[in-house]
């Protein structure tokens, strides 16, 4: 399966400059990427990571197509879909937890539309890691600025999004991993999460391997600097971003999804 490859680092062109300001320079780096996707090694795993800055690329969620009301199931119906629309589909990720009927678990927002609303129920075993708690919310607001909260405090906080997805269990909750993790759980499967690293960046990131819970959410607080992040699916889970194809969980084990992220531009 192809992997992300890491952005190419461009040297900077200091030939003309003076010794003063090549030293003063020698720091240089390129301007972030609007949208970025790497490898990172952490603590003996890989994981693909993509960076999105949503000033600049703005990040939406499908479930049904507009005219069909069919669901899109996967992220190349998706890409078609947009391409026969004139937009290219730069990056995919599928979304939170969904039930038998491939409907959302919980709350789903698409484009300020309330579809599910928020999922409160506690302890349902037929929820699976839904029900591990505190489950969470990531939600954009209409002022362009991402979020990830428990549950909970979405619901206390009261503010409508324009787009969102629930699901479980929280991974960092405030700088703090989920104290319902364990260090040497031998639970492991392909996982996948995001979190909101500043109100306009928002990283996702996805394992190339099996890991436990702990370790996914040690990714997210020691290595990507997130102080609330969200699991969103595990076995299933893929990124697909343009021009370097699909990491994540081999396809055979994929099975049709319910809410995908997608960042679209122009042809």
């Amino acid at each position: 399966m192809p992997r992300f490859a890491p952005a190419p680092v461009r040297p900077c062109r200091l030939a003309w400059l003076s010794l003063p300001l090549l030293a003063a320079l020698a720091g240089c780096a390129p301007p972030a990427k609007a949208l970025d996707g790497e490898e990172r090694a952490f603590e003996g795993q890989n994981y693909q990571v993509v960076s999105i800055d949503l000033k600049r690329e703005p990040l939406t969620l499908h479930w049904r197509a507009p005219d069909s009301g069919e669901p899109f199931g996967d992220i190349e119906s998706l890409r078609q879909w947009g391409q026969q629309r004139g937009r290219r589909l730069l990056f995919a990720a599928n979304a939170g937890i969904y039930d038998g009927t491939s409907k959302p678990l919980g709350l789903y927002v698409e484009n300020g539309r309330t579809l599910v609303p928020l999922n409160l129920a506690h302890g349902n075993p037929a929820s699976g890691n839904f029900s591990l708690l505190p489950n969470g919310v990531f939600a954009i607001y209409p002022d362009g600025h991402a979020e990830v909260q428990t549950s909970a405090a979405f619901k206390a906080d009261g503010r409508k999004p324009q787009w969102a997805t629930q699901s479980g269990p929280m991974l960092v909750i405030d700088g703090q991993l989920n104290p319902a993790f364990v260090h040497d759980s031998d639970s492991l499967k392909w996982r996948s999460g995001v979190c909101a690293r500043t109100p306009h960046r928002v990283v996702f990131a996805v394992s190339e391997a099996p890991v436990n819970f702990h370790a996914f959410a040690r990714l997210f607080r020691d290595e990507l600097g997130c102080r609330d992040a969200l699991f969103l699916d595990g076995t299933i889970s893929q990124f697909y971003l343009d021009g370097e194809g699909y990491a994540g969980a081999p396809a055979f084990m994929v099975k049709p999804y319910a809410g995908i992220f997608a960042v679209f531009a122009p042809e």
